[in-house]
């Protein structure tokens, strides 16, 4: 059975609840899932894992330098090599995203290639598009 491992950081509860409606979806496509906080994260979860999303809420000024915010920036420096996995990212937001998922990839010690989907939610909410999206994912 394929693995997924969902990993976020969350400031209001948005970014934990898009975290969580990913698992509902990993489940329904029959993977093994784990939805934890970067506070709960345990470097051996890794070790099995086909899948990892990595995900956080968008920091910055309205519409103008948006970046992760410090916890997750250091939680992602953190992490090991990530060559051979899946690996998503998805944000949260309250007006833009801005540059989120160019500095998110930067600190993701992995290959281009490994980063096979990038997601954004302004309320948590997946998409029908996002559901697609990750089965598509699923499926390859």
């Amino acid at each position: 059975m394929k693995k997924a491992l969902i990993i976020y950081n969350s400031k209001t509860g948005t970014t934990k609840k898009f975290g969580n409606e990913i698992g509902a979806v990993c489940a329904q496509n029959g993977l093994d899932h784990k939805v934890l906080s970067i506070d709960e994260f345990n470097p051996d979860a890794l070790a099995d894992v086909d899948y990892l999303f990595l995900g956080c809420w968008t920091h910055g000024l309205m519409i103008f330098l948006q970046h992760p915010d410090t916890n997750w920036v250091e939680f992602a420096k953190s992490l090991p090599e990530l060559k051979g996995k899946k690996i998503a990212l998805f944000t949260t937001y309250k007006i833009s995203t801005g540059s989120m998922f160019r500095k998110m990839r930067k600190l993701v010690k992995c290959e281009s290639k490994d980063i096979v989907l990038e997601m954004k939610s302004r309320n948590g909410n997946l998409t029908g598009d996002h559901t697609n999206l990750l089965k598509n994912i699923f499926d390859n």
